[in-house]
């Protein structure tokens, strides 16, 4: 069906319209997903397509259809386990909605960055943004900038309106503090994240909701750059800390250090000290003791992200904001006091 020429060289529609035996305009049809196609017309050109690797050019298919089907991804901190699982989220999440996904990383957080990496999103098209970028400063700059496209953040903020799909950290939070004074903790030490980080404020406020909710006094946060090497640093100072016997860490890489730390002094987890993280990270239950930590749909929160976009492209009215729910996995670094 297909020629040596056509195979020497990057096929284009009308070699597609050709071997299928129909128009260019056919095939056009048959891309764009035309409704008014025959089910065999479309599956011969699909087939035809495959033979002969042929691939539309998303430029020209948005000067036809006006749309590129292409979702641009704003992130920051690509390092940390959270933003990055949900970046992966998301462009998994895109390509199963037939959409590409291009993902720009941000290099740091100043205006000039950020407005680089919108320039560089809309230089491509892109029908609609995620912005996977949990620092405060880069979302408070965001919101004043004119994306010009729909766009939907995967962070929860009061002021987002309803361009949000996010995990509910302050649930989260709670969740974890009640399950440590259920245990019968009430000198809880709270480990948390920087806090310009969107999550890390959450966290520390439900925390703090849970503790007054249950009338137990707080001390200030041990604030951290989520890394082991600081949750090893503030093992240290705990382990001369007789008062605490159980540790909030707002996210488990801090309480791997934790662990890490305690144990060295030769202290037990849980027998002396219990230790809660949060995200559940796929390491977390190959600590030793395997951790109790808080789990994140970060899969569930990327398809509705995109599904959200998409719907909120082919109508502008939008939806409110959309909370997921976490968990709680319960392992063996909590235990009663």
């Amino acid at each position: 069906m297909a020629t040596d020429d056509v195979r020497r060289r990057a096929p284009n529609m009308r070699d597609v319209a050709r071997a299928a035996g129909v128009s260019h305009q056919t095939v056009s049809r048959v891309i764009n997903d035309h409704p008014s196609l025959r089910d065999e017309t479309k599956q011969r050109v699909l087939e035809v397509m495959t033979e002969l690797n042929y691939r539309p050019n998303r430029a020209a298919r948005a000067l036809v259809t006006s749309r590129s089907r292409t979702i641009g991804i704003l992130a920051s901190h690509r390092s940390e386990y959270g933003p990055a699982t949900m970046i992966k989220a998301v462009e998994i999440a895109a390509k199963d909605s037939g959409y590409f996904a291009s993902t720009v990383n941000l290099g740091g957080s100043d205006d000039d960055e950020i407005r680089a990496g919108l320039d560089h999103l809309m230089n491509q098209a892109v029908d609609g943004i995620v912005i996977v970028a949990p620092q405060v400063r880069v979302l408070n700059t965001l919101s004043l900038l004119p994306l010009g496209v729909p766009y939907v953040a995967v962070h929860q903020r009061a002021e987002a309106g309803r361009h949000v799909i996010a995990v509910d950290q302050v649930l989260g939070a709670r969740l974890a503090t009640r399950h440590l004074v259920e245990l019968g903790h009430r000198r809880i030490a709270h480990v948390a994240g920087p806090q310009d980080w969107i999550e890390a404020e959450a966290r520390t406020r439900g925390f703090v909701e849970e503790m007054a909710a249950h009338g137990i006094t707080t001390e200030a946060p041990l604030i951290g750059d989520w890394s082991s090497d600081f949750g090893y640093s503030v093992g240290r100072r705990l382990r001369e800390d007789p008062r605490v016997t159980a540790v909030f860490s707002s996210n488990d890489q801090m309480a791997l250090g934790l662990i890490h730390a305690l144990r060295e002094g030769g202290l037990d987890v849980p027998g002396d000290l219990s230790i809660v993280g949060f995200d559940d990270i796929p390491e977390a239950r190959h600590f030793w003791p395997p951790l109790t930590t808080v789990s994140q749909d970060f899969t569930e929160v990327g398809r509705r992200a995109v599904a959200r976009l998409i719907n909120d492209i082919d109508d502008s009215a939008g939806a409110p904001v959309e909370t997921i729910e976490p968990r709680l996995i319960v392992r063996q670094s909590t235990a009663q006091l």
